[in-house]
């Protein structure tokens, strides 16, 4: 028998025992190590949903490093889990994925969003999807929403020069430019200065009405006061940084982001107040965790009633979650992109309707 049929085969005699039984998910979360606050969260989550689903979870540590990610894998084998979730670091993920093609096991992952680990699946085969985001998402949905809101401005591009923000800075030109608009005014701010007048005085000297400014908040903020001290009118857009806490200069009210939403906001109110009854407060990857492990659940079920394969079954349809249908594509990452654009009032970000 070929490779392929074996796993096939091992994994039908898998979900043949867990029909019986139950259906085993392996959760692998950080819960040791510097990112253990966050692997906590995963667990919490994880558990709240096994408990409304009815599967059973194994739990495994993986540390956020390689070994912990093998030694995770080896445990859901061991335990035999019929599918995985969880995952929060590449290094993690991508030790684990080879062990986990070799038993037939398909993860959705919850928290990785490095872009290769779905852009390599067709050549490495490994069985996965992310409820993440992608690493580019960020830009996508920049260049989509404000192409479509700048187009016929004059509009500047600032980065902070960290590796980071010159991606997002430079995708985010490119995009620009590849649907027909171009910025006025490309420049780079030195971070974590007193003030940015002289950043200010060049962008208003450029005419433009609108900047993107890729960089973190405090240096966000303090462009903003400066504009205002002199007079300069000008709309400003950041990324996801700006969801950072305020370091005491504050954003000027009408900053734009780009960025995630806060999952407790958008997710079902039921569940996040079974969560807080329960003394789980839905912060971080609770709500990912929950709805990663409501994908597994029931994606488990559909191959049990008799779908062909958890990888196929995780492809080309949508799932019930606490934050709405998820889908995938053949590719492994999702059919929508969660990136929305919100504008800061003054003490909380606002999403604004883009309808």
């Amino acid at each position: 028998m070929r490779p392929a049929l074996i796993i096939a085969a091992s994994l039908a005699a898998t979900l043949a025992q867990a029909s019986a039984a139950e259906v085993v998910i392996g959760v692998a979360a950080p819960l040791s190590g510097p990112s253990a606050m966050l692997g906590e969260q995963v667990r919490q989550g994880a558990e709240a949903a096994a408990g409304a689903a009815g599967v059973t979870l194994e739990i495994a540590d993986d540390a956020c490093t390689s070994e912990g990610g093998k030694t995770a894998a080896q445990a859901f084998v061991a335990a035999k889990a019929v599918i995985a979730t969880g995952f929060l670091c590449t290094e993690a993920i991508e030790a684990a994925l080879p062990i986990l093609k070799e038993a037939g096991i398909a993860v959705v992952a919850t928290g990785v969003r490095t872009n290769s680990l779905t852009d390599r699946r067709a050549k490495t085969g490994w069985p996965v999807v992310r409820f993440a985001p992608r690493a580019d998402d960020e830009v996508e949905a920049a260049a989509s929403i404000l192409g479509h809101a700048w187009r016929g401005e004059l509009f500047a591009i600032v980065d902070d020069g960290t590796i980071y923000s010159r991606e997002l800075a430079e995708g985010l030109r490119l995009s620009f430019e590849q649907s027909g608009i171009k910025a006025a005014f490309i420049d780079t701010l030195r971070p974590q200065l007193d003030n940015q007048i002289g950043l200010a005085g060049r962008l208003r000297k450029s005419g433009a009405t609108h900047v993107f400014v890729a960089g973190d908040r405090p240096d966000v903020a303090i462009l903003g006061r400066d504009a205002a001290q002199i007079g300069y009118q000008v709309t400003i857009a950041g990324g996801e940084v700006l969801r950072a806490a305020s370091e005491g200069i504050d954003l000027a009210p009408g900053t734009l982001m780009i960025g995630l939403p806060e999952w407790s906001e958008i997710a079902d109110p039921a569940v996040v107040a079974r969560l807080r009854d329960g003394k789980v407060e839905p912060d971080g990857y609770v709500l990912p965790a929950y709805a990663s492990v409501e994908i597994a659940a029931q994606a488990a079920k559909a191959v049990l009633a008799g779908g062909s394969n958890m990888l196929s079954a995780l492809e080309g349809q949508e799932f019930s979650t606490i934050f709405g249908p998820v889908g995938f594509d053949d590719h492994g990452d999702r059919t929508d992109n969660p990136y929305r654009l919100y504008r800061y009032n003054g003490g909380a970000f606002i999403e604004v309707d883009q309808q």
